[in-house]
């Protein structure tokens, strides 16, 4: 279990610190991103990238925490059923995405399990 949540904690301090550094305009066709798009898009970089610290704390005080991996669990579930929501609605994008949707949610639903089996 501890593993699983160590590679979450990773993906979100490496994939937030990316974004945070490309900004918005990096995926834009003109690289020019409006700055209100390109201010919140660093704003939930940061969160991204913040939630990686919590994760990293979870997972150094594993033992100490009860219920709050099922709702990390859910999180990391949500976050590739996102991706399948911008899947749905806008088109696929990438087989890259298309496997980090499909990862994120079994990754969640491994976490739910374990963390319920534990």
């Amino acid at each position: 279990m501890q593993i699983l949540l160590g590679l979450v904690a990773l993906i979100c301090l490496l994939g937030g610190m990316n974004l945070l550094i490309k900004g918005a305009g990096s995926f834009l066709p003109e690289t020019f991103a409006p700055p209100v798009l390109d201010n919140l898009f660093r704003f939930l970089s940061g969160i991204y990238f913040s939630l990686g610290f919590l994760m990293a704390y979870v997972v150094f005080n594993f033992h100490q925490i009860n219920n709050l991996i099922y709702f990390i669990g859910i999180v990391v579930v949500f976050s590739g059923l996102g991706r399948l929501y911008s899947r749905i609605k806008v088109g696929p994008s990438t087989n890259y995405l298309k496997f980090i949707m499909i990862f994120e949610i079994i990754l969640g639903i491994a976490i739910l399990i374990l963390e319920y089996l534990r």
